[in-house]
């Protein structure tokens, strides 16, 4: 064989002996099934996309064919977690075919039949990857290139994928296969199998011989020990042709004890060569057609059809079988069954019951576990021994062993009539109805003697737990004792504390399992017409309902009564079902309540039927029902509601909500993993129950700020102190979720508690009008008496009342008057108004009381008796107005002038009496007695007014000087960013970074010592990225660039020592490798970031930084000249960055004279590496000058007093709290530096 000699396909004339495979119910071979001819190899195998196989044509074989991993792939539940799993009503039958007896066995997959699984841990072991890397793989059919494959080899298999980020293997060579390893030709070596050889070719020698040497150690001995292994968990269990979707083809498919292998034909099954296999730990099972299911994984669907509806089910159960072997784990089981009654069910005796009742402390088979079910988590809450390994604590088995079914039967079961009880082959109609005798009824239970006497039986309870007899606190509770009761000690005021008290483990956890349980509903006729405990709520309701088609895609038009066919439905044992009369017996369709993931009521009338209310399916589909009974149609809404929320989050269904339903998150604590959360979306509130967590309530409308991440389908909610990732795992309901909250945050009508407010409950159209006009209009002379442009005020209205939230009012783009009008036209649409309808004549008629005593007393109860958000609002404007008049002599607007303007405004007169002018002239008058003003906060309030006036006189302008010689007084901070650690300084245009740092230090008295970087840094906090400043650089121009959310912090430079080393041992300035990029851009000009991640080749020399797309790559994506970049050290967690490692890169530049800016993420592997990036940016952008030599001198720093000719001009901060702006606004005019001016290099603070 020749190195140029292609996938060789060795045909053996002797086939290996294989003993003869017993019968597994696979199907004969159909003669037309062959998908390649006999030389082909598994690269000829490729998937065609099977959403649009009926549109595009499949691949020929010839060409190259793989399973490839969709890149954005939904995650779905499996069926078979404990909670939520769809138990099966009938027991699996076996198929058998014994025409296959015959048929050889696979070399890898032993033909021992179906036999016991191995321990899990030597199958975790089997599994570990020995050696994995890029290799070059010689195609088959005399292809004279090579394809660059990721391989993986383990014990079992070499597996080779086109890329290290596929879960699913492009091929597949079983270890026990390969007979030979050897080195050929260059850089080449084979791998040969009884049938093929597999050339693969390294990158080195070395490379290559350590492949050959790792496959020869781990194929050596294989063959034999797979074959005679009996034990080995790979024993195939089915195995037969399936179809999947889109390709036209049958792959031969064989499910193993937890896995699924995929084979092109039964062929290179036998010699253990394949495509790929599926863990089944990650998988669901679901039927979707007569013939055909869905295996779903977290990162693909596959869409198999079968030959025949019998196969088809027999697929269905075995595929179900291995995910719940590969869920399984038999410790616990083991644990409860060494109690011999616990080995057979509790209630038709079937042997090794893998469920129990862990409130009822029976062990039950699976097919009364799905009849357990029916009745609902508050009467029987069903465990799995094998897969819900953290229910069963120490305490909890030992409740088991104690008891016993024996024991425990002694009360449940005391009275079964012989005609009623259950055999392992009872049908599910009567396990159905002897469970809910059994359990709902408690038709067959031990009468305790207290029985219908509430208050012994309480008392009883209470004795008992502080003991250890567990059976008779059992039996005290399902007669009727209330597990909840007082006690009558302030110590222990349950039973429960009580059981922990006296150290009762066991009877602590049993009360603990049955705190909510319903208690069973006594049918025994004759002294017990009294009944001390509630009745249970059973989740049974049916009816007539109207109901549309099913629908893949979001409801955007009204649909017409004739849209609709009347359906009976029903709602039984968890089960939602409708049918064509009251008179079938066979549904049309059914939907199980773990199916249903929403529930949404829509408004009245917004279709043909006057109430109607929308399901949404896991499988993505919208089922709309509708009627004109409200009555009927709360009890639906309330019945479907109840049977698929958890008990957990029971208190939602007490609420009047409009939308319902399960949801994945992520907080900002942990945004590694998602957590299934329970939400309820009533008016603009959203009440969830999040994992092991209280009901939490998210007020949409005072929000900070919402958005919708559309490439990544995520909800972003941000509160204050919280951000709340809502993820969509289906399109259609988190589409609908999207679209209500986002309605829900908005104004939702025009009275003062539906628009949008800020966290002291102010409308935000009012905190930004008055913010804005405190800034800029203070000194306009008849502020609120002139008139603006009507057009424009309307335009401004308008853009408030859609979303207040996004609408930020600038000097020079919106006109004082204009906003003033606004915020006046506001109160005067008011529904209600800001005085309420029902007390606004009170109002009015206090300004008659002559005593100002008495008035003040008076106007000070009315007050309280608004509403929250109009007595915050009040108490806004009115502080607003008070600061108004208060410089009168510069607006014109004295206390009569404005009360002429908003008497009538506000109270909603048509002004021909000056009644309502006299009240808000009070309110002005008498704002500090009435709304009890602290007298400080007001003066300093009335100071930092003042000092804006002063400015905008001094400057005109609303930017400071930034001609030469101009000086600036800033706040910088030291270390970090605190009241205490504020420096206000003097900023002269030519002063440095380092002379900033050294005259803070020397401030402080703080000496610099060796090894030491002290730094002045950009923090810039919104974009959570901060940038330290050269030493040389100039700290005026930062200054003048800032934002709101900007300061400067003065702090060590950690990092630089280990920088300086880098670029010391640097020999090449420039530097290249692989980071993850991703650009910030604007979605449908929304504002909002949009984009993920990708890998991409970094070239950064002296001139420029280049992207390329992949190393092999000869022409640049994007090339930006490196000296025009700006470069902070890390990234908002809003972006969502793959690492923790990352720069955030500011592109400015200047395009036929518009400033043009981008700003892209940046994300490295490990801290190191970051590190050496940014030193590299910071050396290249500098000529290497990063540090100077002898140190931060203190003699740096320029003290020269500024030109007379120049004002000092302060920054005022603005970032942080009201109270810090403020604190810092009155240091800046104490200090002596400041002299009587200030001035911010933005938008100047923000007060009220």
């Amino acid at each position: 064989m020749t190195s140029q000699t292609q996938e060789v396909i060795q045909q053996s004339s002797q086939p290996a002996p294989h003993a003869a495979l017993p019968a597994q119910g696979v199907p004969q071979l159909p003669p037309q099934t062959i998908l390649c001819p006999p030389d082909g190899d598994l690269d000829d195998y490729e998937e065609t996309d099977t959403s649009y196989a009926s549109v595009h044509p499949v691949n020929p074989l010839g060409r190259e064919m793989s399973l490839q991993v969709p890149l954005q792939a939904k995650g779905r539940y499996s069926s078979l977690c404990s909670d939520d799993e769809l138990l099966d009503d009938d027991d699996p039958s076996v198929w058998e075919e014994p025409g296959l007896s015959s048929q050889q066995g696979s070399i890898f997959l032993p033909n021992t039949g179906r036999l016991p699984s191995a321990p899990k841990e030597d199958s975790s072991q089997l599994s570990a990857v020995i050696k994995m890397g890029w290799l070059d793989k010689n195609p088959p059919q005399g292809a004279l290139y090579y394809q660059r494959r990721w391989v993986k080899l383990d014990v079992d298999y070499l597996r080779y994928f086109d890329n290290d980020k596929q879960v699913y293997s492009k091929g597949i060579i079983s270890t026990a296969s390969i007979t030979n390893v050897t080195s050929v030709g260059e850089l080449k070596f084979e791998v040969i199998t009884n049938n093929r050889t597999f050339i693969f070719k390294a990158e080195s020698d070395a490379e290559r011989k350590e492949w050959v040497t790792v496959l020869q150690d781990s194929t050596r001995g294989r063959q034999r020990r797979s074959t005679l292994n009996p034990g080995s968990p790979l024993s195939p269990e089915f195995k037969g042709y399936l179809e999947l979707k889109g390709l036209r083809s049958k792959l031969y498919t064989v499910v193993t004890s937890d896995k699924v292998f995929l084979y092109k034909n039964m062929e290179d099954y036998r010699i253990g060569v394949g495509i790929t296999s599926i863990e089944m730990n990650v998988g669901n099972v679901k039927v979707t057609d007569r013939r055909s299911f869905d295996l779903t994984t977290p990162y693909r669907i596959f869409s198999f059809i079968a030959e025949s509806e019998q196969l088809k089910d027999q697929w269905v159960d075995t595929m179900r079988d291995a995910i719940g072997e590969a869920l399984s784990n038999r410790e616990v089981a083991d644990q409860i069954w060494a109690e011999p009654s616990n080995s057979f069910c509790a209630d038709c005796g079937t042997p090794k019951p893998e469920w129990a009742a862990i409130n009822l402390c029976v062990v039950i088979c699976k097919r009364c576990a799905g009849e357990h079910r029916g009745l609902g988590p508050n009467i029987s809450k069903v465990r799995s021994l094998k897969m819900d390994r953290k229910v069963w604590t120490e305490e909890l088995i030992q409740v088991f062993l104690l008891l016993g079914n024996n024991r425990v039967n002694s009360f449940w079961a005391a009275n079964v009539p012989p005609s009623e009880a259950l055999s392992s082959l009872s049908c599910s109609d009567d396990r159905r109805r002897f469970v809910t005798n059994k359990y709902r009824h408690g038709k067959y239970r031990k009468y305790h003697p207290l029985y219908g006497n509430q208050r012994e039986l309480n008392n009883a309870l209470c004795i008992n737990v502080q003991c250890s007899d567990v059976l008779e606190t059992l039996s005290l509770i399902f007669c009727g004792a209330d597990v909840n009761c007082s006690t009558g000690m302030a110590s222990c005021p349950t039973p429960l504390s009580l059981a922990d008290t006296h150290a009762q483990p066991l009877q602590a956890v049993l009360l603990s399992h049955n705190l909510n349980t319903d208690l069973p509903r006594s049918e025994v006729d004759g002294g017990m017409e009294e009944v001390h405990f509630p009745a249970p709520t059973c989740v049974y309701h049916n009816g007539f309902l109207f109901k549309t088609g099913s629908m893949a895609r979001a409801i955007t038009e009204r649909k017409a009564k004739e849209e609709f066919s009347r359906r009976w439905c029903t709602l039984n044992d968890c089960i939602f079902s409708y049918y064509e009369s009251d008179k079938n017996s066979n549904p049309n369709g059914a939907l199980r309540a773990s199916e249903i993931v929403c529930l949404a009521v829509d408004v009245p009338e917004k279709h043909g039927y006057e109430h109607t209310f929308e399901l949404y399916s896991e499988s993505d589909r919208l089922y709309l029902f509708g009627t004109d009974d409200p009555n009927s149609h709360k009890e639906w809404i309330k019945s479907i509601a109840k049977s698929f929320i958890p008990a957990k989050a029971e208190p939602l269904l007490r609420l009047g909500f409009e939308r319902i339903g399960r949801l994945k998150c992520k907080d900002g604590l942990n945004l590694q993993t998602s957590k299934v959360g329970w939400f309820a979306l009533v008016g603009s509130t959203l009440h969830a129950y999040l994992k092991d967590s209280q009901e939490e309530e998210i007020h949409l409308r005072k929000l900070n700020e919402l958005s919708i991440q559309q490439d990544n389908g995520v909800l972003v909610l941000v509160e204050r102190g919280r951000t709340l990732y809502i993820e969509g795992e289906r399109k259609l309901d988190f589409a609908g979720w999207c679209a209500a909250i986002q309605s829900a945050a908005g104004s939702g009508g025009d009275t003062l508690s539906q628009q949008q407010l800020t966290d002291t409950d102010i409308p935000v159209v009012v905190h930004s009008c008055v913010d804005y006009i405190t800034q800029c209009g203070l000194t306009s002379e008849g502020i609120y008496r002139k008139s603006g442009v009507n057009s424009r005020v309307a335009a401004l209205c308008e853009r408030f009342r859609q979303d207040a939230r996004s609408l930020r009012l600038k000097e020079g783009e919106h006109q004082v008057d204009d906003v003033s009008n606004t915020l006046k036209r506001f109160f005067r649409e008011l529904e209600e108004g800001l005085f309420t309808s029902e007390d606004g004549g009170t109002w009015l008629t206090t300004t008659a009381i002559q005593d100002e005593s008495m008035k003040i007393s008076q106007y000070q109860k009315l007050l309280n008796k608004l509403p929250r958000v109009n007595r915050a609002t009040l108490r806004a404007l009115i502080n607003h107005l008070y600061c108004v008049q208060r410089f009168s002599e510069l607006n014109q607007m004295n206390l009569h002038n404005l009360a002429i303007v908003f008497g009538p405004t506000l109270f909603q007169t048509d002004g021909k009496d000056y009644t309502a002018g006299r009240a808000i002239e009070d309110l002005i008058q008498y704002y500090t007695l009435i709304f009890e003003v602290d007298e400080q906060q007001l003066k300093k309030q009335l100071e930092e007014i003042t000092v804006i006036i002063q400015v905008r006189e001094k400057l005109n302008t609303k930017f400071p000087s930034t001609e030469p010689g101009g000086h600036f007084i800033c706040t910088v901070y030291l270390e970090e960013k605190k009241d205490t650690a504020e420096q206000h300084v003097k900023i002269p245009a030519s002063m440095t970074s380092a002379e900033l740092t050294c005259e803070i230090l020397d401030r402080r008295n703080i000496p610099v010592k060796d090894k030491e970087y002290w730094n002045c840094w950009e923090v810039i906090d919104k974009e959570e990225m901060e940038r330290p400043l050269h030493y040389r650089e100039r700290v005026l121009p930062i200054l003048h660039s800032f934002g709101t959310d900007s300061h400067l912090l003065i702090k060590k430079h950690i990092t630089m020592e280990a920088m300086i080393i880098y670029l010391a041992s640097k020999v090449d300035p420039s530097k290249h490798g692989m980071m993850k990029f991703r650009e910030e851009r604007s979605i449908l000009g929304l504002g909002l970031s949009s984009g993920s991640f990708h890998d991409r080749y970094f070239i950064l020399n002296s001139s420029s930084l280049r992207m390329y797309k992949e190393v092999r790559s000869n022409r640049p994506e994007r090339d930006w000249p490196v000296k025009n970049l700006r470069v902070y050290l890390g990234i908002k967690k809003k972006v969502r960055p793959p690492t923790c490692w990352g720069l955030t890169v500011v592109y400015e530049s200047k395009k036929q004279d518009k400033a043009e800016r981008q700003q892209w993420y940046l994300c490295c592997e490990t801290q190191p590496e970051m590190r050496e990036w940014y030193a590299t940016f910071l050396s290249i952008q500098n000529d290497g000058d990063v540090w100077p030599q002898e140190g931060i001198q203190p003699s740096r720093v320029s003290r020269a007093l500024p030109d007379s000719r120049h004002g000092n001009v302060s920054l005022i901060p603005l970032r942080g709290s009201e109270n810090e702006m403020r604190n810092s606004v009155a240091a800046f005019s104490q200090d002596q530096l400041a002299g009587r001016c200030l001035a911010s290099s933005g938008d100047l603070a923000t007060l009220q």
